[in-house]
């Protein structure tokens, strides 16, 4: 199912359609403030498993972020920051960023699996926002990009959608989105340390 949402026009319907997806384990393509990416609800493990699949990683090697709407969420899946660590994710997000952070124990349950690290997003996306919030909880965030040799991100809704329409349950229509993925910060050590430079500038 293909469905367009406007934020400046916002129609309940859609975005009940949306929510009740990802509630029943449904696996969407959404835009952010990057690229179109692929997600589910964040305690649906059967539907993270069809990511994997989609994406032909095992559900262990897999390397995913979540989306969160704010900071409310942090303490749930990350340790505790250090003062310097936290003041930088403040001031990058929400933004074009993933922050790979050290993970707390409730991140293994829910990959059922030992997981030390875990991706973290804020998007400065109204959509992104709207489906967090609404839904209670982040949602899985992983990118599709169909062949890693190619450089760009398919942009076009419907180009994505024709792509992977018989793979997933949903897609969300926010227009064309952007080509350029999230700059990768890790902090899993202590230090920012870039691992890709993406959309997001740095600084530090």
């Amino acid at each position: 199912m293909l469905i367009r949402i406007d934020c400046d026009k916002p129609d309940e319907r859609r975005w009940k359609m949306v929510i009740d997806c990802l509630k029943k384990g449904g696996v969407i393509i959404y835009p952010t403030d990057t690229v179109y990416t692929i997600g589910c609800d964040l305690y649906h493990y059967e539907a993270y498993k069809k990511i994997c699949a989609i994406k032909n990683i095992h559900p262990k090697k897999a390397n995913f972020s979540i989306v969160c709407s704010d900071f409310s969420h942090l303490s749930n899946y990350a340790k505790q920051l250090s003062t310097s660590q936290y003041r930088l994710l403040k001031r990058y997000l929400p933004g074009p960023y993933t922050f790979i952070l050290e993970a707390t124990k409730e991140v293994s349950k829910i990959f059922e699996h030992n997981k030390s690290t875990i991706g973290y997003r804020i998007p400065n996306s109204p959509i992104c926002s709207e489906i967090v919030t609404q839904l209670g909880n982040p949602i899985f965030s992983a990118s599709i990009k169909i062949d890693d040799d190619v450089l760009e991100y398919l942009s076009d809704p419907e180009d994505i959608y024709e792509l992977f329409s018989d793979q997933i349950d949903m897609m969300i229509d926010g227009g064309i989105g952007g080509i350029e993925p999230s700059t990768i910060i890790d902090f899993s050590s202590g230090e920012p340390e870039l691992i890709r430079m993406g959309k997001g500038p740095i600084d530090f």
